[in-house]
């Protein structure tokens, strides 16, 4: 008879009784329902115990220090701090990188540490090396050393009307105690409020009349206005407590204070001289709401604090306070994220159910219904199970790990499905419920282990991408691990039992209508299988040249679509927010009025926009500020000529317009404003307030870095599509620096004398500071206001001389007018400047544009100004951090993966077999972002990075059944067309349930789902398209080794299979 004809014979056999702890289980079906409740009910309970959040908080691996140093100029900060604190803490271990930057009256220093540094005790080293600075000014205020607060606004109250500033404060105070004795509120900011400050000022005609100067009452003030305990006296009836109590809380109280004795030996008190506010701080910062005057109290849910319970608390708690306000003072909930959370749960739970469903819809039809149900049952058991170990890994439930759980909706039944339809094949042949039950599994149970162990593998890597990118992706191959962990114990301990007691079903009804059903299409498959599949796979076999130059050919394609730029690459995908925020920029030190004005433009220009899309149905508010610019968090920058606006709209389903539409409107209406330095709208989460171009410059000589950073900006704002270009160049503000003249020497003043006068004049003298309440109050004595907002009052000042008398500043001090930095930015050491800019979705390639800004214009930068220093910032060196991982980690992963698969083959050979469905899942993926029209992303490649695990599962189940039929003496090409057909069901089926699971996520609408929608893809697409692969091309890769293995053990050619290879099955 010809090869090609030869029966194929039955490898299934009736074994004897099996040991072992499967068929234990199998036997004990009370153990099995202990377990499967154990998972169920513990995994509930603890989904009360776990953190809810939108995002997970993440812990950001800095130490970030702040230096305050009043008055004094960006270049005083960094000369007096910034060196010396730098210095201190770039020897320290596990310091990365040192970024610092000097504002006008403060110094901040962020220390980025290396992946894996302690955080602790990074922060330790970090304040004791600062501790021990000396040389920092005496004038500078004690460093504060912290690690970066990891809390999230839940939501915001604000009080907004026409009041008096001290009115909306005093009430913003009240708001803020009385939501902290709420049970689920644990921590409230209050925002948009300037600190409190006592004033004691006295005009200088006064102070020379009276012979005094403002740091001799600032002394007297601090000697008179104190508490000191002075111990006690123990008396015969007890010890009697002695203190000095002349503590001065309040502003009035400072007018009894003697300042001097007059002529007539009576005291001249410091009201008589002084003019004594309790009021706030001089900062030019303002807060409106709906253009009203406003104060904002910002609640966060900390630690274990679920989002939704503490806005609610917040707004039950609002509704009250709306009965008992005063006239005239509104109250509103504002930037509720716990709304947010809600919505972004209902999204992923809809998902979730309409995914759970297709997937059940599919085994049903491949199944029969009763083996659908425990196999679909795997589902609750594996998520539940894994919620028992989520929190030792600190995994909140939040919108990244409950896309975790989608992803592996598909996947976590594999296993079970392979085991349940092999158990099913076997009962068909007419063995028993119990021995189809355990040796189904146990004939399955290694390629089943090893298959869960690649896709583990495969994830395994993505738990240690750098960055804080990584960190907020942390939560995704966590729960895929552990899931898919517990779905092995599931599938080998808990479905064995429950697949051999299933009792059958009553005869009628539904049921059997059903099973009818399931019957004529398990039968259409049978069809399928024998007149469609095995004909190709057999020609696939006999042609397996032809089809290995295919798949390489498909291969080569699908990464040319990538080079050649048809399927974009964005570092990551831009989420729609419901919020947008305006920033403005006039040049530094322009007074606030002209701040003032442009806000209301733009507030006024937004709710035009409003007006035109849908009315005021579409926002929920418009905050705005004068004195700020706002970042991810409000208040990032701060000075008089900077103005913000965020305008917060209802959810994207709920309005006819994107944000990011209507921040292009928005730009429009506002149109062209004169002296504006720049304007930029943000309307995208989830990037950290990083732009899409982002470059970072350093030079040792300011003007050669700022020159080299206005034609960087010039040649980026050349590119179509590029908007929102940032040179990084601020303008300063004018400087007058003041020195010694000869006269003045000669007179006994010295530079200190001259200075401490000047600063004493028009920044003031700090009496002292004490607290009250939970504020921290501090006492300046100064000039008036009016005596120092001109230039003129430098003519009238008059600098008191060491001997007695006085002398005009203009003769003591030469003037020299300069212009100060308004910031300073160092990074390493070196003066940096950040060149950004913004893109346009759809109308330019990031990438492109980096590419040429890096291998054309950089270079000739560097060449035209000698010690320029560039290199990628922000988001670019996140993502340039990620490929540098991927290289090592993913390498990583496929030694690991390879090493798994060839343990249970014993073949070095069929593991490369196997893991010749890899490249091909990446085919998929890049086919799939081409048809859903996305581009590619650090996103998807996370996805492809998995699916490399996930891909591989179906070709070990294949190749391990194709070397069942070589050990039972079948030909190379028979074993590989007979494994495909037996293995044709649960190789579809668990594709199919792969991708159904994701099927909901992959075409999902909404814009909110845009930054998981890309590894979505990936997955789904990737599995499906490598089902093709297995089923084709890992059967020719099969007999092409086997072939190869025969010749060596033979020294001979091998047989080329017959025209009747279709016929040889199992």
């Amino acid at each position: 008879m010809k090869p090609g004809r030869q029966k194929i014979q039955d490898i299934d056999v009736a074994e004897p009784p099996a040991r072992g702890p499967i068929a234990w289980m199998a036997r004990n079906p009370v153990a099995a329902n202990l377990l499967m409740v154990t998972l169920l009910v513990g995994g509930l309970i603890f989904s009360f115990r776990i953190q809810k959040e939108v995002f997970p908080q993440i812990e950001l691996d800095m130490v970030q220090i702040t230096v305050p140093y009043p008055g004094a100029s960006p270049e005083e900060v960094e000369q007096g701090i910034l060196l010396a604190v730098e210095e201190a803490v770039r020897p320290l271990d596990g310091v990365k990188r040192v970024e610092s930057r000097a504002a006008e009256s403060v110094g901040t220093v962020t220390v980025e540490l290396e992946v894996g540094a302690d955080r602790n005790k990074a922060l330790a080293d970090v304040k004791n090396a600062v501790d021990r600075i000396t040389t920092l000014p005496q004038e500078a205020e004690r460093p504060i050393v912290q690690l970066p607060e990891r809390r999230a606004n839940a939501i915001s109250v604000v009080l907004y009307g026409d009041q008096e500033e001290k009115v909306l404060f005093a009430l913003g105070e009240q708001v803020r105690d009385e939501l902290l004795k709420l049970p689920d509120v644990s921590y409230v900011e209050l925002q948009g409020v300037r600190p409190l400050e006592i004033d004691v000022e006295i005009p200088q005609e006064t102070l020379r009349s009276y012979g005094l100067t403002l740091s001799q009452v600032a002394a007297t003030v601090r000697r008179t206005a104190l508490e000191l305990p002075a111990g006690g006296i123990k008396t015969d009836g007890g010890e009697v407590l002695l203190r000095t109590a002349e503590r001065r809380n309040l502003g009035a109280e400072f007018s009894s204070i003697p300042v001097l004795t007059g002529a007539d030996g009576s005291p001249v008190r410091l009201g008589e001289i002084a003019a004594i506010s309790d009021g706030f701080a001089e900062t030019d910062t303002e807060a409106y709401f709906e253009g009203k005057p406003a104060v904002m109290v910002d609640v966060y849910s900390v630690g274990r604090q679920s989002p939704t319970e503490v806005a609610e608390a917040v707004k039950r708690y609002a509704e009250d306070l709306r009965l008992r306000l005063p006239a005239g003072v509104a109250v509103t909930t504002w930037n509720d994220n716990a709304k947010l959370y809600d919505e972004r749960l209902g999204l992923l739970l809809r998902n979730a159910m309409l995914g759970l469903v297709l997937v059940l819809v599919v085994l049903g039809l491949f199944l029969e219904p009763k083996l659908a149900f425990w196999v679909t049952m795997g589902i609750p058991i594996s998520f539940l199970g894994s919620l028992l170990v989520l929190p030792a890994a600190d995994i909140s439930i939040n919108m990244i790990s409950l896309f975790a759980f989608i992803v592996t909706l598909g996947m976590v039944v594999d296993d079970a499905i392979v085991v349940g339809e092999n158990a099913f094949r076997l009962r068909r042949k007419g063995f028993h419920l119990l021995p189809a039950a355990v040796q189904g599994t146990r004939q399955v149970a290694t390629p089943v282990f090893f298959s869960v162990a690649t896709t583990v593998a495969a994830f395994f890597p993505l738990l240690f991408v750098p960055g804080n990118r990584g960190k907020w992706m942390f939560g995704i191959p966590v729960v895929v691990i552990a899931v898919l962990s517990v779905s092995l114990i599931e599938c080998f301990f808990i479905l064995p039992a429950h697949l051999s007691h299933t009792r059958p079903p009553k005869p009628g009804g539904l049921y059997e209508r059903f099973l009818r059903l399931q019957g004529r299409f398990s039968r259409g498959v049978e069809r399928f299988v024998e007149k469609i599949y095995r004909p190709a796979a057999a020609a696939a076999v006999r042609q397996r040249w032809i089809t290995l130059a295919t798949a390489i050919a498909i291969f080569m394609v699908s990464v040319g679509l990538v080079a050649g730029g048809q399927v974009k690459f964005v570092d990551f995908p831009r989420e729609e927010s419901d919020w947008v925020i305006a920033n403005a920029r006039l040049p530094v030190g322009s007074p606030v009025e002209e701040s003032r004005v442009l806000m209301k433009r733009m507030v006024a220009a937004a709710r035009q926009v409003i007006e035109e899309n849908g009315g005021p149905e579409i926002s929920t508010g418009i905050f705005s500020m004068v004195g700020v610019s706002f970042g991810r968090r409000r208040g990032r920058g701060a000075g008089p000529h900077l103005c913000a606006v965020i305008v917060t709209l209802v959810p994207t389903d709920q309005r006819p317009i994107g944000a990011g539409a209507f921040a292009d409107k928005w730009r429009v209406k506002i149109g062209e404003v004169p002296g504006l330095e720049s304007l930029s709208f943000d309307s995208s989460t989830g990037h950290g307030g990083s732009k899409p171009i982002d470059s970072e410059l350093s030079h040792a000589d300011i003007p050669t870095l700022e020159a080299a950073a206005r034609e960087l900006a010039g040649e980026l704002a050349a590119f179509t599509g590029v908007k929102d270009v940032d040179s990084g160049i601020e303008l300063g503000k004018p400087q007058i620096d003041f020195k010694l003249s000869e006269q003045a020497i000669a007179a006994g003043l010295t530079t200190f004398d001259l200075a401490t006068q000047v600063r004493a004049a028009f920044y003031g003298v700090e009496a002292f500071r004490q607290q009250r309440g939970r504020h921290e109050i501090k006492v300046l004595v100064r000039l008036p206001r009016e005596q120092r907002r001109t230039l003129r009052s430098l003519d009238d000042m008059m600098i008191q001389l060491p001997g007695g008398g006085e002398m005009p500043l203009g003769q003591a001090a030469r003037v020299l007018w300069g212009r100060a930095y308004t910031t300073i930015q160092r990074t390493d050491g070196k003066r940096t400047l950040r060149v950004q800019a913004d893109v346009e979705e759809g109308k330019a390639n990031q990438q492109e544009i980096m590419r040429a800004a890096f291998g054309r214009v950089m270079p000739r930068l560097a060449g035209k100004y000698p010690g320029l220093g560039f290199e990628r910032a922000g988001r670019q060196k996140d993502m340039e951090d990620f490929f540098d991982f991927l290289k090592f980690g993913y390498a990583m992963a496929l030694i690991a993966m390879f090493a798994l698969i060839a343990v249970p083959l014993k073949s070095y050979l069929l593991t490369l077999v196997v893991m010749s469905a890899i490249p091909f899942g990446f085919v998929g993926a890049v086919l799939g972002h081409l048809i859903i029209g996305i581009p590619l992303s650090l996103v998807s490649l996370m996805g492809i990075v998995a699916l490399s695990g996930v891909v591989v599962n179906d070709s070990i189940v294949l190749t391990d059944a194709a070397n069942n039929f070589r050990r039972a003496g079948h030909s190379p090409w028979q074993a590989a067309v007979a494994a495909g057909q037996q293995r044709f069901r649960p190789v579809i089926l668990t594709s199919l349930t792969t991708f159904g699971g994701l099927a909901p996520m992959i075409f999902e609408t909404s814009l909110q789902a845009r930054v998981l929608i890309p590894m979505a893809v990936a997955l789904g697409f990737g599995v499906l398209f490598s089902t093709l692969v297995t089923l084709l091309l890992v059967p020719s890769l099969f007999t092409m080794v086997e072939n190869f293995r025969v010749w060596l053990e033979s020294n001979r050619q091998p047989l080329e299979p017959t025209e009747h290879l279709g016929e040889s099955s199992p």
